[in-house]
């Protein structure tokens, strides 16, 4: 199965963030993708926290996921969305969310970011709490690839990359990552933990970014990529916009499972 990690450097306006998404979503039709995966807030990178706020969605309608899902349609793509803002318990707060769509325009998951970002060395801070209600439930879902081959997805969102526990959960045969790293703490961590999970769990990870400087001022560490069972990276891009694309091989994570098959000899 060919699948693409989608790199963007969104801005502070919604439909050019669409459009710019859009295009990404093309290119990785055109390229045989079956799977496309956009990065987290690929639809907005405020000036500020807040600025999620004002375009908060219903789950199940709202100009974002209808976005989604027609191009889902329209491309014949199973269309990740990376993660937009949804409704939460009260206003002052959203659910940052990942919604899976299905080449028939119809969204088959949804996952609620669980862990939370926050972070200050006294020169940056972020604290993804002021504004974001946590999830609270793993989520995996069923693919099934054009060739009738059945995949086990699961869902992350960048700050969960630093909790395995999470990902043995899941217990998934490809693990989404759509994140936004900061330049910082990306340079240090990213691809040493998007490795790691790669090989502890012995799972395909497919992990598009953020990546670049952006109108708002931030910079993201991009660096998307896709990592095979083994730990191997197949593909990446260190910045700017970019179709990451490589091959999923059934053939391959059999292969690995097989002659290492440390996930039966857990203990605890």
């Amino acid at each position: 199965m060919k699948v693409a990690a989608l790199q963007m450097v969104s801005g502070v306006a919604l439909e050019g963030n669409l459009g710019a998404a859009k295009a990404l979503l093309e290119q990785a039709a055109s390229a045989g993708c079956e799977l496309a995966v956009l990065p987290e807030y690929f639809c907005l990178l405020g000036r500020k926290d807040s600025d999620k706020l004002a375009l908060s969605e219903r789950f199940g309608g709202g100009r974002i996921q209808q976005f989604l899902a027609d191009t889902a349609r329209e491309l014949g793509l199973w269309v990740v969305g990376g993660t937009l803002p949804l409704e939460a318990a009260d206003e002052g707060h959203v659910r940052n969310a990942t919604l899976v769509y299905s080449p028939r325009g119809e969204c088959v998951a949804r996952y609620d970011k669980i862990h939370l970002f926050r972070f200050d060395n006294g020169r940056e801070k972020y604290d993804e709490w002021r504004v974001i209600e946590p999830g609270r439930q793993p989520v995996a879902f069923a693919l099934e690839a054009r060739n009738g081959q059945s995949w086990r997805i699961g869902l992350t969102v960048c700050y969960d990359l630093r909790f395995p526990e999470l990902y043995r959960e899941l217990a998934a045969d490809v693990l989404l990552v759509p994140s936004a790293f900061t330049h910082l703490t990306g340079q240090a961590h990213w691809e040493p933990l998007l490795r790691a999970r790669a090989i502890e769990n012995l799972a395909y990870v497919v992990a598009p970014a953020q990546g670049g400087h952006h109108e708002n001022g931030r910079r993201t560490w991009g660096h998307s990529m896709v990592v095979d069972p083994w730990g191997e990276v197949l593909a990446q891009q260190d910045e700017g916009p970019a179709v990451v694309v490589a091959t999923l091989e059934r053939s391959r994570l059999t292969q690995v499972r097989q002659q290492l098959p440390a996930l039966e000899h857990r203990v605890l």
